[in-house]
């Protein structure tokens, strides 16, 4: 197993966090990983993307071109990285403020409305994990009890009473993710 995988979106919108548990996730699985982040000087409001590989066997590069799965929170992220999807690959975005949509019929497109659903619900502060969320049903690479372990790592100890919502907002995910045809 190996899943190459680019999650892109503006900073402070949990890109960087939902890699880092991603990877944390697989560790506790006993699998090999890379975590790569890319992000402007701006922080929140800049763009900001990770790479993240999940393998069984050891990674030679962190540097891709093409994913198997890319994740894109904004209008800026689906531009730019559509086209770095592999042919039979994964598409999953939050439609939220898109002006144009994914049009690839190569490729299997994912929509989870997150923003809309943690907004009416009062969980904006795990709508990353609602994403995450609907990529684990999607593409179930890691177990949700370790990604629930890989929180309890990546989070400060300070916000583990958190944890909670964001194991709701990841299962929430998983129900209100959608295929998308364009």
């Amino acid at each position: 197993m190996k899943e190459e995988i680019l999650i892109s979106g503006f900073g402070g919108q949990g890109v960087l966090s939902m890699g880092k548990i991603l990877v944390y996730s697989g560790l506790m699985q006993g699998q090999e990983v890379s975590w790569l982040p890319s992000y402007g000087p701006e922080q929140r409001g800049g763009t900001a993307n990770v790479t993240v590989i999940l393998s069984d066997e050891k990674i030679s590069s962190p540097i891709l071109n093409k994913y198997d799965t890319v994740i894109v929170l904004n209008q800026p992220s689906l531009d730019k990285f559509e086209s770095r999807v592999k042919p039979g690959g994964t598409l999953i975005f939050d439609s939220n403020g898109f002006k144009r949509f994914p049009a690839r019929t190569d490729i299997n497109i994912y929509k989870v409305d997150a923003t809309e659903y943690a907004y009416k619900h009062d969980m904006v502060k795990t709508l990353n994990m609602m994403i995450l969320g609907g990529f684990l049903k999607i593409r179930p690479i890691v177990k949700v009890e370790n990604v629930l372990k890989g929180l309890k790592k990546s989070l400060p100890e300070r916000h583990h009473h958190l944890i909670p919502m964001n194991e709701k907002s990841i299962l929430k995910g998983m129900d209100i993710v959608e295929k998308y045809a364009p």
